[in-house]
């Protein structure tokens, strides 16, 4: 009993290992619930004065109509002109700043394909000679040089000193870096002053009566393994899927052809943003009678998407879709009421009529923009509390205009009560949505292609503007191809302890937003000592910042972070020795994941033998497992898994295997029994 015992518990270890930890991140979520309501804010509010300010105008949008410009127009700086057209000639009238500075990013991105450390030092040196003749965009990109510890020693106070010179100069990557910092180090002031104009810059440039253009934000990895189903869903048209949808389409299948049109539209899964390719798709499926077809046709020529702007058509296209019952389109109807495009004149009555169907079928476009009309008094009685509580269910969908708005009324204390703090998480959720986040759609593009190098440079750009999903690429890019030469360093390539410096650091960046893999991942470095490949037998380990990881992972309910807290609360390392407040820990751990049975199960075994005989034997052999196990797994690597021994331990498993068989056959074999002679029976 007591052998079977301590056989179970010695399992424990191996059984911790082995508990899935959640392998897809969640994203983090900030709630609004009822308590955010000002509770001064009347429900019947008509009067629009006074601490409402430009909320309470009577104009029905601040931001106007002026036309779409492209993305880089919003985006000064970009990188984007030398992604697109990297052979593209510079124009000989242009700033030799200017000239200057393209031609080192452009050095700099065919650098990071090649891993040619001299080129990428020659880009470098272009670039710091543009930023220091003052060119702001040559300082942002220096900024992120020095931040990033490429070719120049990394040095945070350098970094963060040209982003402010470049940020000066109207930069407005450098703003999001700056306004990242300023939140990480909890100066909520001017986060939220940067912040706000960016998410202002980026709603300027979203579509008029749809979301913005989607930036989908796509992880390379399911946090041990690569994400194999979200990668080949994004290789646009080379993906099987958009293949066999497009071959629906060319045999006339309506459905097909508004996706691959949707597909174009919004350039999605990889598909290259083609607004004729859209137009084209959809004015096939509009002869097929199909709404959403309408909807979406309709909504290209009020914005002037790929054709010259109509709203008489716009209207005509609208009013068709809304007869077939697609009730997006009576969202655009209401605008169109409300802003008198393509109809005789404005007409609030039919607008909010449009949006309350849109609203009552669920749409979040209809939401929010009846929400505005009680916020604004628009055609009905201004009412607050009523405008708040529509722009939430609206931005509870991710519609971004409506996350704006809330992060106004929340900055303003208007309708909910004042929190800067939540104002500025809002705030970034929309900049975040701005046209400098194309550069995602390139990183993966370039990760898909197999240019792994140029991808872990435009992840890391990302990155150091604050995307989340930018820094665990990254961070699993380094971590993922450590043998491969693609991660650049201070003066050539990378050392393993600038590496491992660098995957940690965004780790731990994404573990602040939310990823709880990175949380798991910063914990168990510190819990074995695996910050820098210098200390490979963990004798610097740090607990407590272990604990404290795992208690990040835990707010997000992972499972195996539980789990941890259980055993280091067991063990009293990084946390006090508390055998109840572990087994509390273990519980919480199963009641999350069924997966963690059998690990719990031993873990409240070995807790039980703590309780029970805490200075006998068993003890002693269960905390002798964490040195016995590493030296386990090593000599399986190293002596089972080698090669010639693997084949050797594999042609004497099958000797054995065949002898047992045979052996087995002989004993079940039924003796025969001895001849008899024939028998007459007379």
């Amino acid at each position: 009993m007591r052998r079977a015992a301590i056989s179970c518990v010695a399992v424990l270890l191996l059984c911790h290992a082995l508990l899935a930890s959640s392998l897809r991140p969640r994203q983090f979520v900030y709630v609004f619930a009822n308590e955010h309501l000002s509770e001064s804010s009347s429900a019947s509010s008509a009067a629009g004065e006074g601490s409402e300010g430009t909320e309470g105008s009577d104009e029905w949008d601040e931001f106007g109509d002026s036309e779409s410009l492209p993305d880089v127009d919003y985006d000064q700086g970009s990188w984007l002109p030398f992604l697109e057209s990297p052979s593209l000639l510079d124009d000989p009238s242009s700033d030799a700043r200017e000239v200057q500075y393209a031609s080192g990013v452009r050095h700099l991105i065919s650098a990071a394909s090649s891993g040619d450390s001299s080129d990428m030092e020659s880009a470098a040196a272009e670039i710091e000679a543009s930023a220091s003749r003052g060119y702001p965009h040559a300082q942002s990109a220096l900024g992120f040089l020095y931040g990033t510890g490429l070719m120049r020693a990394h040095s945070r106070s350098k970094s963060l000193l040209y982003h402010h010179f470049a940020a000066e100069g109207g930069n407005l990557q450098s703003k999001m870096v700056l306004a990242y910092n300023y939140l990480r180090q909890e100066v909520h002031e001017k986060a939220l002053e940067l912040y706000s104009e960016l998410a202002e810059a980026a709603i300027t440039s979203f579509l008029i009566l749809e979301e913005s253009p989607v930036i989908e934000h796509i992880r390379i990895h399911s946090g041990t393994e690569e994400n194999q189903e979200d990668l080949r869903k994004s290789r646009g048209e080379a993906d099987e899927n958009f293949q066999i949808t497009e071959y629906q389409a060319l045999k006339g299948d309506s459905a097909a052809m508004y996706q691959i049109g949707l597909l174009y539209y919004y350039g999605l899964r990889g598909v290259k943003r083609d607004l004729t390719r859209a137009l084209d798709w959809f004015s096939k499926a509009v002869e097929k009678q199909n709404p959403k077809a309408m909807e979406l046709l309709g909504e290209m020529y009020a914005r002037g998407a790929g054709v010259e702007r109509n709203y008489t058509k716009a209207f005509r296209w609208l009013s068709l879709a809304s007869k077939h019952k697609y009730y997006s389109a009576y969202n655009g109807l209401g605008y169109l009421y409300v802003k008198g495009y393509g109809v005789e004149k404005k007409n609030y009555t039919k607008a909010r009529e449009y949006f309350e169907k849109a609203a009552e079928n669920k749409v979040p476009g209809g939401f929010y923009n009846l929400g505005v009309l009680y916020l604004k008094g628009i055609g009905v009685k201004r009412n607050i509390t009523k405008a708040c509580k529509l722009l939430l269910i609206a931005a509870e969908t991710g519609q971004p205009k409506a996350i704006y708005r809330v992060a106004r009324l929340s900055h303003k204390g208007i309708g909910f009560k004042k929190d800067l703090h939540m104002a500025t998480l809002l705030y970034k959720a929309v900049a975040e949505r701005g046209p400098w986040g194309s550069l995602l759609r390139w990183a993966l593009e370039s990760y898909l292609k197999g240019d792994v190098g140029k991808s872990l440079l435009l992840y890391s750009r990302m990155a150091e503007l604050g995307y989340e999903v930018a820094q665990s690429n990254a961070a699993w890019i380094l971590d993922k191809f450590r043998e491969q030469s693609i991660c650049m360093g201070e003066s050539g390539f990378c050392s393993d302890a600038e590496r491992h410096t660098r995957a940690h650091s965004l780790w731990w960046q994404a573990s602040e937003q939310g990823n709880e893999h990175a949380a798991l991942l910063v914990g168990d470095a510190y819990y074995y000592g695996r910050i820098t490949d210098i200390n490979p037998e963990g004798t610097n380990r740090d607990f407590e910042r272990a604990a404290e990881a795992y208690m990040h992972a835990r707010s997000q309910s992972n499972a195996q972070a539980m789990f941890n807290l259980g055993y280091m609360h067991e063990h009293g390392q990084g946390l006090p020795l508390d055998l109840h407040l572990a087994k509390r820990y273990y519980d919480q751990a199963l009641e999350r994941d069924a997966a963690a049975a059998m690990p719990v199960k031993l873990a409240l075994m070995s807790l039980w033998i703590r309780m029970n005989y805490a200075d006998s034997f068993m003890v002693k052999v269960i905390d002798s497992l964490p040195e016995l196990y590493p030296k386990l797994e090593l000599w399986v690597e190293e002596v089972l898994m080698d090669e010639g021994n693997a084949t050797i331990l594999t042609l004497f498993a099958c000797l054995l295997a065949v002898l047992y068989l045979r052996e087995r056959q002989r004993r079940q074999a039924v003796p025969v029994a001895p001849h008899q002679p024939d028998i007459f029976l007379n």
